[in-house]
């Protein structure tokens, strides 16, 4: 009988071919505070379990995730974003107090559950205030469904993340961005990998306690590779302020993978990074096996105040603190943005995973970035409207149709294009502020034109790398100057454009984007510097909000959510 069975599913072609079930990840976390020394200099830090960097997330494509995350902050709300992760079907899981949920208070557990829908390198991070720059953060790896083949092959995988970090608290910097006079926060005492960085503790008056270089918390992070074995390396960055440049001393970086999309492999020295971004690159342990080598990160985009962030590439068997025997390599020149922009230009979509975007796109929104002053504060804005969030989260206000909650008036979808100056502080710098948001058709595809222009300070602009919540969008193209709606869209890439959730805005420089309003819900398009979307740089975008399924009463609490789906 088996036989039969046998010869006819070879008869008819059929091969049944198991596939693996969808597992459930759970993982339990309290998040508190800590001292720390990242750096080696001891301040307060906000520790998942113990840890900063947090827990990795490992799952298979199709799992489901389930993060039970308990408050103990003590006197600080949380919530907590997955960044990169769609959050199709489950809006109110998105974790972006103010627009999908009211934060999670001290003493409270709240569970988050979703789907990891497409495999790739994502992130978690704080987004409650300027929380995420305290240290509440992590990566996760979503590997491919069984019996798929990846177009590049690795023997092992490994994961860093970059950030920045400072030494006055959140609380000392929001009272700065809000004051009159404006305090600015400044440039970060250090740039950390993987959590570890190397701040100059005799460059002040610093005791042992306070600042101890030979503290083993800062330690160099230190990767182990055997000779001869190629290793995938996630590599994200998560700051609050500064662009980066990553570098291996003596190895190129071949691109692979950006925010969980398959990139025509191209070779890189130096791979430029912006707040929000993922990338996957090889590497071939390929040199000296007698020695370790530098990785080194450092700023770009901005005058480099702050000592580069260094680690170790450590060949086994040598011993993973070992020095390497050469003076670590300098980046590269901070305010070059030529090999910026060419990157950006570089990245396209490997050939065999293409994902054609739509010819045409059904609305075009230009969004001008600029910095403002209102009534005396200093905002970033976007058409010159600094946004600010309601009391009750936009998806909950949305669904239960209290329009009340925020502005009905429909934010503006360009700006004077024929008379502003995008090169010369503005002659009329001041700005209005507003919650309304911009409501698109559902299924509907739409156009972001992102425009640079000059700050308040003469011969300044600045990078912008701005995050779209719950899509992914087509990177059409990137240019120098003003952007020309008659032109410019001629040039644009709908051959083989990247797709990504997060994109640089380029000095000076505009970044066209495309994407299918096609997931119910509230989401946040905003500025991935810390302090610039708290100072207003950022907009939501509606659609589809009829398809939302029941919201469950643990996101709300909040604004006049204040007993909703109590008995």
């Amino acid at each position: 009988m088996l036989l039969k069975l046998l010869a006819l599913c070879l008869f008819t072609s059929l091969v049944y071919v198991p596939i693996a079930e969808a597992r459930i990840r759970h993982y339990k976390w309290e998040v508190k505070y800590e001292y720390k020394s990242p750096d080696c200099y001891k301040k307060l830090m906000i520790t998942i379990n113990g840890r900063s960097p947090g827990p990795t997330i490992l799952a298979q494509e199709g799992d489901t995730v389930i993060v039970e995350v308990t408050n103990k902050l003590l006197l600080e709300n949380l919530a907590i974003h997955w960044h990169g992760i769609r959050q199709i079907g489950t809006p109110w899981s998105d974790g972006t107090e103010g627009v999908t949920q009211c934060p999670v208070v001290p003493g409270d557990t709240f569970k988050y559950q979703f789907k990891v829908d497409r495999a790739g390198t994502y992130l978690y991070h704080a987004h409650y205030g300027m929380q995420r720059e305290s240290g509440l953060y992590g990566s996760i790896r979503v590997s491919v469904p069984d019996n798929f083949t990846e177009p590049f092959a690795y023997d092992y995988d490994r994961s860093i993340i970059l950030t920045d970090w400072y030494h006055k608290s959140t609380y000392e910097q929001a009272t700065g961005l809000s004051s009159i006079p404006f305090v600015w926060v400044g440039e970060p005492q250090s740039l950390l990998i993987q959590g570890k960085g190397k701040f100059n503790c005799s460059s002040a008056s610093l005791t042992a306690n306070t600042c101890n270089t030979s503290n083993p918390e800062c330690s160099p992070y230190a990767i182990t590779v055997i000779p001869g074995k190629t290793y995938r390396l996630r590599v994200a960055s998560l700051t609050a302020l500064s662009a980066l440049s990553f570098q291996i001393e003596g190895h190129n970086m071949t691109v692979v993978e950006a925010d969980g999309h398959y990139v025509e492999p191209f070779v890189v020295k130096n791979l430029f990074i912006y707040s929000g971004e993922t990338y996957s690159v090889l590497i071939q342990a390929d040199q000296d096996p007698s020695r370790n080598y530098w990785m080194t990160t450092n700023v770009v985009s901005r005058p480099p105040n702050t000592t580069q962030g260094l680690g170790f590439l450590n060949y086994y068997p040598n011993h993973p603190r070992r020095s390497p025997p050469t003076v670590a390599p300098a980046g590269p020149i901070w305010n070059d943005t030529a090999p910026r922009l060419a990157q950006s230009l570089a990245i396209k979509a490997h050939h065999d995973f293409i994902v054609t975007p739509p010819t045409t796109s059904d609305r075009v929104i230009v969004f001008l970035n600029t910095q403002n002053e209102i009534n005396g504060y200093r905002h970033w804005s976007v058409n010159n409207v600094s946004f600010t969030l309601p009391h009750t989260p936009y998806l909950i206000a949305l669904k239960k149709k209290l329009h009340h909650q925020f502005s009905q008036t429909p934010p503006p979808e360009g700006y004077d294009f024929a008379n502003y100056d995008i090169y010369n502080v503005a002659k009329n710098v001041n700005a209005t502020t507003s919650n309304a948001i911009y409501r698109l058709g559902f299924n509907t595809t739409v156009d972001i034109i992102l425009q640079n222009a000059n700050t308040m300070f003469a011969n300044n602009s600045e990078t912008h790398p701005w995050h779209l919540h719950g899509h992914d969008f087509w990177v059409l193209g990137y240019g120098e100057g003003k952007f020309d709606m008659n032109k410019d869209p001629k040039k644009y890439n709908l051959v083989n454009p990247i797709m990504k959730n997060t994109v640089p805005l380029h000095p000076y420089g505009w970044t066209a984007l495309r994407f299918k309003a096609d997931n119910p819900g509230a989401w946040l398009f905003h500025c991935h510097i810390e302090a610039h979307f708290y100072m207003g740089m950022g907009v939501v975008f509606e659609e589809g909000i009829d398809k939302v399924g029941e919201l469950p009463s643990s996101i709300m609490g909040c604004g006049e959510t204040k007993g909703f789906g109590k008995p």
